[in-house]
C-alpha cells in the first residue's frame, strides 16, 4: 500500500457569476469533467458539496474564487488526467471564464494515504508556495518533490524529521 498520496489544489478567479451566459459552457461541463476525474486511473478523492462539485465552497473568503481540491495516487496520474480528453479541452478555454492572475493559483503536496485535506490546509499550502516558492511542503508539477519529504500534514515547521 502506498504510504503517501498527492493532494492538489487549484483556484480560479471568475470573470462573472456562475449563473451568467459567460460561464454557461464551464458550468455545463462541470459534471462531465468531474465524472471523468472520478473514473480516472489514480484518482482518489475530490472535495465536493452536496451538489457534487465545489463551486459553492469558499476559498480565501473571496466569492469570486472557486476551488478544486483533490487527491491522486501520484503526479503521473494527475498529469495524465489534466492533459487529456474533456479536461484538456476545458483547460484550453480557461481564459474565457477566469481572470489572469499573476500569483500562484495551484499547488501540490503529499499527504498520508487516507488523509482528505480541508480547504484551510490547501489555502496554507498555496500561501506557502507563494511566499517561498516550490519546496517539499508545497510544490508544482514543474518542480516536484518525493513523497514524505515534508513530513505529511505537519505544519510549515520543517525542523521535524521526515520519514525515511
Amino acid at each position: 500500500m502506498t504510504a503517501y498520496e498527492l493532494a492538489q489544489v487549484n483556484i480560479a478567479r471568475l470573470k462573472a457569476p456562475l449563473d451568467t451566459p459567460l460561464l454557461k459552457d464551464f458550468v455545463d461541463n462541470l459534471d462531465p469533467v468531474n465524472a471523468d476525474a472520478d473514473a480516472a486511473d489514480g484518482f482518489v478523492w475530490r472535495l465536493q458539496s452536496d451538489e457534487g462539485d465545489a463551486t459553492a465552497i469558499s476559498v480565501f473568503d473571496d466569492p469570486w474564487l472557486i476551488v478544486n481540491l483533490s487527491v491522486w495516487r501520484d503526479t503521473d496520474a494527475l498529469t495524465a488526467f489534466m492533459y487529456q480528453g474533456r479536461h484538456r479541452e476545458m483547460l484550453s478555454r480557461r481564459r474565457a471564464w477566469f481572470e489572469r492572475v499573476e500569483e500562484a493559483m495551484t499547488t501540490l503536496w503529499w499527504v498520508p494515504a487516507g488523509h482528505r485535506p480541508a480547504v484551510t490546509e490547501a489555502e496554507n499550502r498555496l500561501l506557502h508556495l507563494r511566499a517561498h516558492g516550490p519546496a517539499p511542503y508545497a510544490f508544482t508539477l514543474r518542480t516536484s518533490f518525493p513523497p514524505g519529504a515534508a513530513g505529511g500534514t505537519r505544519g510549515a515547521d520543517r525542523s521535524a524529521t521526515s520519514p525515511a
